[in-house]
């Protein structure tokens, strides 16, 4: 008895629908997201979480509380415009800063960096972002706390009987602006370089509060270190915008110092941020 056994036939090519071709065109590369849509989204994520919420929120409450302060412990002399705005100064100069490192932190410490550095893998983009709606937000809770300053001032002159005085000029308010937007920015660069939020704020605390102290007591016992100190401490070039004394002399300080503590680390942080690994 035998077997027969039919011829294997070859299988027939498979052809491609037309609808499967087409998917196989290169499709044009999706337009970069733009900068306005990454602010956008970074002004959102400044606000929409609880740290944030309340560190802009105490802005406003602490600007309030030094306000009333003023009205109720102040004598009538010191009734002032200027006295209002360094009362309002104090809770910022804490405040921002701290504001400004959480908006980089966050994304490392709450784990959301993979996520953001996904979507748009140009890290530095991310930061530009950051810095800018950093920038902005300062900005804003400067002019409300000096807002409530000024109508303290206001307030307080009439409640006390005494004429209301305005002893701030405008080149003395640009000055006091922009200080406080360069302790922002040392806020924002001390959380490009560390990228964790408790690590950032203590050392923000013992930068601007230590370091500080250490240098005046250095300056203040020994002479070499007095006439030195403007071009090696970076609070102490500050001050004369905080006093609205500034001059030429004192933008050189800012520009030196600037560069030392607040430009170089910059840089570090961000050639690290571009290198680090995001969990």
């Amino acid at each position: 008895m035998s077997t027969t056994t039919t011829p294997a036939t070859a299988p027939a090519p498979i052809t491609a629908s037309p609808a499967r071709a087409a998917d196989r065109t290169p499709r044009p590369a999706p337009e970069p997201i733009p900068f306005t849509r990454l602010l956008g989204v970074e002004l959102t994520k400044m606000f929409d979480t609880r740290s944030g919420r309340w560190l802009t929120t105490s802005v406003a409450v602490t600007a309030l509380i030094a306000t009333a302060a003023v009205i109720a412990f102040a004598p009538d002399t010191a009734l002032t415009f200027d006295t209002f705005g360094t009362a309002v100064g104090v809770p910022m100069a804490v405040l921002l800063p701290v504001l400004a490192l959480l908006s980089v932190t966050s994304e490392y410490t709450q784990r959301s960096g993979l996520t953001t550095f996904t979507l748009v893998p140009h890290r530095h983009r991310v930061v530009r972002a950051k810095l800018v709606a950093s920038v902005l937000v300062g900005i804003v809770g400067i002019a409300v706390a000096l807002g409530t300053g000024a109508v303290g001032n206001l307030v307080g002159s009439s409640v006390a009987g005494v004429d209301t005085v305005w002893d701030v000029s405008a080149a003395q308010l640009g000055g006091l602006v922009l200080a406080y937007v360069l302790l922002m920015l040392v806020g924002f660069m001390l959380g490009v370089l560390i990228r964790n939020s408790p690590g950032a704020i203590v050392a923000y605390f013992v930068y601007n509060f230590v370091l500080s102290t250490l240098t005046m007591a250095l300056a203040a016992y020994q002479p070499w270190f007095a006439d030195l100190q403007p071009w090696v401490d970076f609070n102490a070039a500050q001050a004369p915008f905080f006093d609205g004394t500034f001059d030429a002399t004192a933008w050189a300080h800012l520009a030196v110092t600037g560069s030392l503590w607040l430009v170089l680390p910059l840089a570090v942080g961000l050639w690290l941020v571009g290198r680090s690994e995001v969990k």
